[in-house]
């Protein structure tokens, strides 16, 4: 297949949408598909663009792989304009520069005739030219919402007119209409397009996955250990992710101070974004923490198993719009995870069984939660081995993608070779759902030819 992909984040960003959506092509083309990728310079989560890159300056083809199977990628970036705090209307033109520059490529790839074009979210304004240019070429517009942007950035109270924000979700439920298929990386966030109008015939679940081959459980301590100056017996309550306004973070540093006397606990918070240094700030005085730059991706095993403990806060209204694409390689990792959550939702559901989960911004439930499980190492291994098994089970990454090249190849007109159903338990990815997956390559020519 000739697949068109527009996304406002791609490789070589480290963490988020840009790590999937990387990975999704470089598989794709792989299997002997012809990738194209229309994106901005990487940026997240530093918002700041990367050495080697412009942010004013068109890159036509920076990257060209050609796969055994007869594939390829090409990669097209974009001009963009990025703000050092991405808030409020700061957001908006942000977002708003790079679906007005990637417009003319995308509709220059109309002569290409993708078969698929596939969508990224956010940016949900880029729709326009991502429809546009499916119209024009006679392709499948595929919308794929990694996170609900328009319900939180009100939840998150970036901005507070009702006025205004019937008006965005009306214009909303239009773009959603006009795209022929739809996925979602949860069930409630697929119930949730149902909800905006998203008709069942055109709902997809597509999860985040994690390579289980690359993130496994360390057979000793990490090498970070040694490098950081903590000692075996120290127990590690570790952060590692994006640090933005939806996560929460300040729960993380109160916690902290209010564990000052154990000094058998250490936390370690890795990443970047734009509440860093509101972090480094409110955790200044604090010795039982330690800050960490986001890592390479060659030393990201060894991030995620220096844990004895992940830490996953979550602000509460956005515990089903935003599913922590993190939550893979924790569990991957082998990991008890300690998470925040409501009841019924599906950070709730992921986690229990494989970790704690308190009420979203409870401190103290929270800070007893960390306290559980750092004096009972048995409870420790049994949920991050929990974690373990259904990573390598329900969330490996080949088993994914085979499974969304199948709707792919559907969504396409072609017929695949052969079948086999899948079925997942209540957890990350779905809740007793069944999938008609892919074994091995489809047929090369569309059904009916």
């Amino acid at each position: 297949m000739r697949i068109l992909i527009h996304t406002l984040n791609f490789a070589p960003e480290p963490t988020g949408v840009g790590k999937y959506s990387g990975e999704m092509a470089e598989w794709l083309a792989e299997r002997g598909h012809e990738v194209r990728v229309v994106t901005a310079p990487p940026h997240y989560p530093q918002y700041r663009i990367s050495d080697g890159y412009s942010a004013w300056r068109f890159n036509r083809s920076e990257c060209i792989s050609q796969s055994e199977r007869g594939g390829s990628l090409e990669v097209f970036r974009c001009p963009i304009w990025v703000p050092r705090e991405p808030r409020g209307w700061k957001r908006i033109l942000h977002l708003m520069s790079f679906s007005l520059t990637s417009w003319t490529t995308m509709l220059r790839h109309v002569g290409w005739k993708p078969h698929v074009i596939f969508m990224l979210a956010p940016a949900i304004c880029c729709a326009p030219a991502s429809l546009s240019t499916a119209r024009f070429a006679h392709s499948i517009a595929w919308l794929h919402v990694q996170d609900f942007e328009v319900d939180a950035a009100f939840s998150l109270t970036d901005f507070s007119s009702n006025r205004l924000r019937r008006c965005v979700l009306a214009t909303e439920r239009y773009i959603l209409s006009k795209f022929d298929r739809v996925s979602a990386i949860s069930d409630r966030m697929v119930e949730k397009l149902a909800e905006k109008g998203v008709s069942p015939n055109r709902r997809v679940l597509f999860p985040n996955w994690v390579d289980t081959s690359e993130i496994y459980p360390l057979s000793s301590h990490s090498a970070l250990r040694q490098e950081l100056g903590i000692s075996p017996e120290t127990i590690v309550a570790l952060y590692a992710g994006s640090m933005g306004r939806k996560q929460g973070l300040e729960l993380l540093v109160e916690t902290s101070r209010r564990l000052l006397g154990r000094t058998d606990i250490r936390f370690v918070f890795c990443g970047d974004g734009s509440l860093r240094e509101m972090m480094v700030q409110m955790a200044d005085s604090l010795p039982n923490v330690t800050f960490l730059p986001l890592q390479p991706v060659e030393k990201l095993n060894q991030l995620l198993g220096l844990a004895d403990i992940h830490l996953l806060p979550q602000l509460a209204d956005a515990a089903d719009l935003v599913m922590p694409s993190k939550l893979t390689g924790m569990m991957a990792s082998g990991r008890a995870v300690l998470a925040t959550a409501a009841p019924g939702t599906q950070l709730f559901t992921a986690v229990t069984g494989r970790g704690i989960v308190t009420p979203p911004g409870d401190v103290a439930a929270f800070t007893a939660g960390l306290i559980q499980l750092a004096d009972d190492s048995r409870l420790r291994d049994e949920m991050g081995q929990e974690g373990r098994t259904y990573a390598v089970n329900y969330l490996n990454r080949d088993e994914v993608l085979r499974r969304f090249e199948a709707s792919l190849l559907e969504a396409g007109g072609f017929r695949p070779s052969g079948t086999k159903t899948f079925v997942a338990p209540s957890s990350v990815g779905t809740d007793s759902d069944k999938f008609l997956i892919t074994v091995e390559n489809a047929t090369s020519g569309k059904a009916g030819d």
